[in-house]
């Protein structure tokens, strides 16, 4: 049994809890850290700071789910944990961070989690130090895998054009969607009916990627378009060379990812 010990209990971590007692992890085995937080269904423990973990509590996961500006001074309160795997889920903080605040020999797996992870279709990206043994890996992966997928990368330098990509990702289809139902609306639909055909689209589209992984997506848009129909009269558009998705959604990329540099700032 992988016992864990969860450092807030936000929306993404949450969504990490629920989804460990979905997939039949023990209660017993997990220890929540929020200040406030009632009792949590299922009879998980919870205590309202790090020195209230009960001390016959070795965990062997520390999952910091608390916001990126106070990590700095929660980390250090956990460093104790000398045998467990931190699992970091803080925007922008590099593992040299939680090498100077848990020190050199912590075992520290950096992850990604986008906001799907709330209905189990998240995709978390991480990246471990030197210290994350493959027992500790597959420990990290275990819990992430309860609210989705994982990848795991080797160079730390592309977890900027990660977070770029699927952390910030689902704005980005939230934007498709309403930008569909306003072009609706000024083609003369009602605006209810509009929005309907907009969430419906994006969403089911969506899963018939989710559900056809051995096709490509741009096999799927050859799919349904006919040639010289509508669909792909509006593709002609779309996928115009100089103004058309592609360039625009590799700026916006290329922005989020210089962005997410700058916010990380010095180590």
């Amino acid at each position: 049994m992988t016992r864990v010990l969860l450092v807030g209990c936000g929306k993404m971590g949450s969504a990490l809890l629920a989804g460990w007692l979905d997939r039949g992890i023990d209660p017993a085995g997990v220890v929540v850290v929020e200040p406030g937080l009632p009792a949590v269904a299922g009879g998980v423990a919870v205590v309202a700071a790090a020195d209230k973990v009960p001390a016959a509590f070795r965990p062997d996961v520390v999952v910091l789910a608390v916001k990126p500006q106070v990590m700095a001074e929660v980390a250090p309160l956990y460093s104790g944990y000398s045998d467990a795997v931190f699992l970091s889920i803080a925007a922008g903080k590099p593992l040299a961070f939680f090498a100077r605040h848990l020190g050199e020999r912590a075992a520290v797996v950096r992850a990604m989690p986008n906001t799907p992870a709330a209905v189990r279709r998240g995709v978390t990206v991480c990246v471990g130090n030197s210290g994350t043994d493959p027992g500790r890996r597959a420990a990290c992966q275990g819990l992430l895998e309860a609210v989705g997928e994982v990848a795991w990368i080797d160079d730390e330098a592309l977890m900027d054009a990660v977070t770029a990509l699927s952390g910030s990702g689902p704005a980005y289809v939230f934007l498709l969607a309403e930008v569909m139902a306003a072009a609706g609306i000024a083609a003369g639909l009602p605006e209810g009916l509009a929005t309907r055909l907009a969430r419906a689209t994006v969403s089911g589209a969506g899963e018939l990627l989710h559900q056809t992984p051995e096709v490509s997506a741009a096999q799927l848009r050859v799919n349904v378009t006919s040639p010289g129909g509508t669909t792909a009269a509006a593709l002609a558009v779309l996928m115009a060379e100089s103004r058309g998705m592609a360039p625009l959604m590799a700026e916006a990329v290329a922005a989020a990812t210089r962005r997410g540099k700058e916010l990380a700032g010095p180590a």
